[in-house]
C-alpha cells in the first residue's frame, strides 16, 4: 500500500521540505501520472523536479532477472527509468542484496546523459555494518538509518545515509537495533567529509527531530505524521484509526503481506502496522484463506479492524489532520524551539 503519492510530495516540498512519493507496484502510466501531478502541484517552475522518488531494490533485482527471460517485461525497471527521465533530484533504494548496483546505475545513468545533472542518491540502512558498506563501497549521497518509524524531512545534500531504526512504521528489519541506539553507532563511524546521515523511526514531532540533530544527525526523516494529511493517499478510515491509536497500538508482523500476497521482502523483514483482528487471526494460526477473505472484505467495507494502516510507534503523539504544508512548518518551529531551550543549559 502506497501512501505518498506525487501531491503528497510536492506538498512536502513546497512546505520547506524533501518530499518523497513511492514507486511501490504501479504500472508505467500510473507512476507517470502520479510525476506529473507533483509537477503540477509544485509552487515554482523547476528544470530539475525537487521531490524524491523511492524504489524497492529487491523489486528491481527481481524485475532484472526475470528480463532475462523476457526481456520486454514491464515492471519495476521501467518505472526506475522513467524517474530518471523526469529529472527528479533524488532517488532512494532500501531493502535489497545488491543496493550497490542500484546506486552505480543512477551514476552510470547521469555520466551518460552528460548535461551535468547529479541525482542525488538516498540508502536506507538497519545496521552500522549496513552503513560502513554504504559509505565507502556505494559512494551513497545520503544515508537513512530507520530505527523501528519514517517521513520526508532533511537537509539536502549530495550523499545521503538514512538510519533506519526499529521503531518504524512500515516494513523495516525486525531485529533492527532502536534508533538512538543505530544512529549513535553509524555516527561514530561516519568522517567529516562523508555523506549526510539521517535518522528515522517513530519520529513524531520537532522535538523528536531537535534530539536527533543534537544528537549529531543532519536531519530525520518522517512518515506516520504524513500519513494525517489530507494529500496522504490513505483512507478516511484509515486516518480515523491512526487518530485513536495510542503508543501501544502497533505490531510488527507479515500477516498483512501474506494477505496482500505482497511477499518476496528480504529475510527479516516484516512491517509495523496498527494491530487489529488481522493480525490477531493471523498470530492464532487461524488458515491463510480466511484471513485473506476476511481482510479482503474488510478492505471493500473500510473496516480499520480488518483493513491494513501502517503505522510507527509515535503514532500516539499525533492527533490532527492538517496539510503537510503546515506540518513541515510545524515541524520546523518545534525543532528551533527545542534547540532554544537546550541551548540554555550550557553554561
Amino acid at each position: 500500500m502506497r501512501a505518498s503519492g506525487g501531491a503528497m510530495a510536492a506538498a512536502v516540498t513546497n512546505g520547506g521540505g524533501f518530499g518523497f512519493l513511492a514507486a511501490g507496484y504501479d504500472s508505467e502510466e500510473k507512476f507517470s501520472g502520479e510525476i506529473n501531478a507533483a509537477r503540477a502541484a509544485l509552487t515554482q517552475p523547476h528544470k530539475i523536479l525537487p521531490i524524491g522518488i523511492g524504489f524497492l531494490a529487491w523489486q528491481l533485482e527481481s524485475h532484472l532477472a526475470k528480463r532475462e527471460k523476457e526481456p520486454k517485461l514491464p515492471g519495476p525497471l521501467d518505472l526506475l527509468r522513467l524517474a530518471l527521465e523526469s529529472r527528479v533530484r533524488a532517488v532512494w533504494f532500501a531493502f535489497g542484496e545488491h543496493v550497490g548496483q542500484w546506486v552505480e546505475h543512477v551514476r552510470k545513468y547521469d555520466a551518460d546523459k552528460g548535461d551535468g545533472h547529479k541525482t542525488i542518491v538516498f540508502v536506507q540502512i538497519f545496521s552500522s555494518a549496513d552503513a560502513r558498506i554504504a559509505m565507502t563501497d556505494w559512494n551513497a549521497d545520503v544515508i537513512v538509518a530507520q530505527g523501528r518509524e519514517i517521513s520526508p524531512y532533511y537537509r539536502l545534500q549530495f550523499l545521503i545515509v538514512s538510519v533506519a531504526g526499529n521503531e518504524s512504521g512500515g516494513h523495516g528489519y525486525g531485529a533492527a537495533p532502536t534508533l538512538f541506539t543505530l544512529l549513535s553507532s553509524i555516527i561514530a563511524l561516519s568522517k567529516e567529509d562523508g555523506p549526510p546521515i539521517l535518522g528515522a523511526g517513530g519520529l513524531a514531532n520537532g522535538a523528536h527531530v531537535a534530539s536527533l540533530l543534537t544528537l549529531g544527525a543532519d536531519g530525520a526523516v518522517l512518515g506516520t505524521r504524513f500519513l494525517l494529511t489530507p494529500e496522504s493517499l490513505y483512507t478516511d478510515a484509515q486516518r480515523k484509526a491512526l487518530l485513536s491509536a495510542t503508543d501501544s497500538s502497533t505490531k510488527r508482523t507479515m500477516s498483512f503481506d501474506t494477505a496482500r500476497g505482497t511477499l518476496g521482502w528480504p529475510r527479516g523483514v516484516d512491517g509495523r502496522a496498527l494491530y487489529n483482528a488481522t493480525i490477531e487471526d493471523f498470530d492464532k494460526g487461524v488458515g491463510i484463506e480466511e484471513v485473506k477473505a476476511k481482510f479482503l472484505a474488510g478492505v471493500a467495507q473500510g473496516d480499520p479492524d480488518r483493513m491494513l494502516v501502517w503505522a510507527g510507534t509515535g503514532v500516539g503523539l499525533m492527533s490532527e489532520i492538517k496539510p503537510a504544508k503546515d506540518v513541515v512548518e510545524e515541524i520546523h518551529r518545534d525543532i528551533i524551539e527545542r534547540l532554544r531551550i537546550s541551548s540554555r543549559l550550557v553554561i
